[in-house]
């Protein structure tokens, strides 16, 4: 482990070991990803999220090119979460109703007839804000209700765009993991359904169907990159909460892409690092990080791992990062003020580390190990997904306008 300035790392050089001792990645092979990937098309807002190229950025740094997928654009909700919240209860009606979801169409699902069939349906569960709105947004459009708990300090922005999308929701007094008991024991004694991206032993299903939702996204990035002619990318970093957006995008680039997958480098905030933690251990199992979890990157405010997601990120990741707070508004503030006539990009605190991490790599020499351990130079191709824009509208002008969190050093 290293530790520079709020960064810390790990490199895990098992992650180069034989592609087929490791966990199986089977659910997210191109087959699945594709049905998962029909499922979105059926609604009327789906259209890929664009994939912005940084050229200017990338000759700054030093690098073959660098690539930002932006999901500020997802459904018109401002955040990716949405696409694991409404496969999952896609999966869930049709489950219920026996149909086999390859075979029926998004309107059929929310249908007159297969709500009477289904009966009243209420969807449980906890969320920092954008899951909540995901799964807000899709209950409602499928005719269903849901009911959302929030973690104390959450922005009223999130709490209210849960509500406008027709969801009964309020903010307890817990922290979010603490919270995400709470909704699960509300569903229990209310019969709901509780929709979570976690898992623990005895609760798998429904996050497994919320991780192949997520994959969506890199079905999109793979297709985006071929049009320019690049068919394997080099690199990838992906921001970790519980783990299951990261294990997600991981596992389907293990599936397609086997020994020649790129290296992935998988970034935490250092109040909430329980994927990073559990690497550090390097017991094999997932650990916790308790306390408040106090991040302007509230997306990712989760001390407990999801299991299924630990095991794939365990088995695949190249390097784990744990970055103090800066490195996000950093990454907010570059991707806001962009080099030249590359794109702006709106990326919100929890979709933005990423690629604060990698200007700070990049840019500074004590930090050049690092860089080297992750193989990057001059040819490199380097994806990020900005999964989210400014859904905490003060927060992000706090950082873009009044300079919150500068980097140290600068």
């Amino acid at each position: 482990m290293e530790s520079i300035s709020g960064i810390r790392w790990i490199f895990n050089p098992g992650a180069r070991e034989l592609y087929y001792s490791k966990v199986p990645v089977k659910a997210f092979a191109e087959n699945e990803v594709k049905a998962v990937r029909e499922f979105h098309k059926g609604f009327t807002e789906y259209k890929p999220t664009p994939l912005h190229r940084l050229d200017n950025m990338a000759r700054r740094l030093g690098v073959n090119s660098i690539w930002v997928k932006d999901e500020s654009r997802r459904f018109g909700l401002n955040a990716f979460k949405v696409l694991g919240g409404s496969y999952a209860i896609g999966k869930y009606i049709s489950s219920k109703l026996g149909i086999d979801m390859r075979e029926v169409s998004f309107e059929k699902l929310k249908s007159a007839a297969q709500r009477e069939k289904l009966g009243r349906t209420v969807f449980v569960t906890a969320t920092d804000g954008n899951h909540g709105r995901g799964v807000a947004w899709a209950a409602n459009r499928l005719g269903q209700e849901s009911v959302v708990f929030l973690p104390k300090g959450a922005a009223s922005a999130r709490l209210e765009n849960i509500r406008k999308e027709g969801a009964k929701a309020c903010v307890l007094d817990l922290n979010y993991d603490d919270s995400v008991r709470y909704a699960k024991e509300y569903a229990d004694r209310h019969g709901g359904v509780f929709v979570q991206d976690t898992a623990w032993e005895g609760y798998t299903e429904i996050p497994g169907w919320i991780m192949q939702g997520y994959a969506t996204i890199a079905h999109e990035i793979t297709g985006q990159l071929e049009v320019h002619g690049i068919h394997e990318p080099t690199h990838i970093f992906l921001q970790a909460g519980v783990g299951s957006f990261a294990a997600s995008i991981q596992a389907y680039f293990a599936d397609k892409y086997k020994e020649n997958r790129p290296v992935t480098a998988v970034v935490e905030p250092n109040k909430a690092d329980c994927i990073f933690k559990s690497a550090a251990i390097n017991d094999g199992r997932a650990h916790t990080v308790t306390g408040s979890l106090d991040t302007i990157m509230a997306g990712l405010a989760c001390g407990e791992p999801n299991t299924v997601a630990w095991d794939i990120l365990r088995d695949y990741s190249d390097m784990f990062f744990s970055c103090a707070d800066y490195v996000s508004a950093r990454g907010t503030r570059v991707l806001a003020n962009p080099v030249g006539s590359d794109p702006r990009i709106v990326s919100g605190e929890s979709g933005s580390v990423g690629i604060g991490l990698l200007t700070l790599l990049l840019d500074r020499e004590e930090y050049r190990e690092a860089v080297r351990l992750l193989g990057i130079d001059r040819d490199s191709i380097i994806v990020f997904i900005s999964t989210e824009g400014n859904t905490d509208p003060v927060g992000y002008r706090k950082i873009v306008w009044d300079g919150f969190l500068p980097t140290p050093g600068e």
